[in-house]
């Protein structure tokens, strides 16, 4: 899959688990992919929540793994 294919379908998957983000008051956005790695940053409720790195982890990271195999690691830009 071409770089710009996989950049459409992260944004997509980000897409399904933003709700779920924003019915906290949070929200995530897309900044990058570079090398199997996809680079968001988290924003509102989720901005400095000590809860991040598990949101990232086994919400962000664990969907786009399973969906996108190019996807090995999901990064916060704070």
């Amino acid at each position: 899959m071409r770089e710009k294919d996989v950049i459409k379908r992260i944004k997509e998957v980000i897409d399904k688990v933003r709700p779920y983000m924003q019915n906290d008051g949070g929200d995530v956005e897309f900044k990058n992919f570079e090398n199997g790695i996809v680079y968001v940053k988290l924003t509102g409720t989720c901005s400095g929540c000590p809860m991040a790195t598990i949101t990232i982890q086994d919400g962000i990271e664990s969907v786009l793994k399973s969906e996108i195999p190019e996807v090995i690691k999901v990064v916060n830009q704070d």
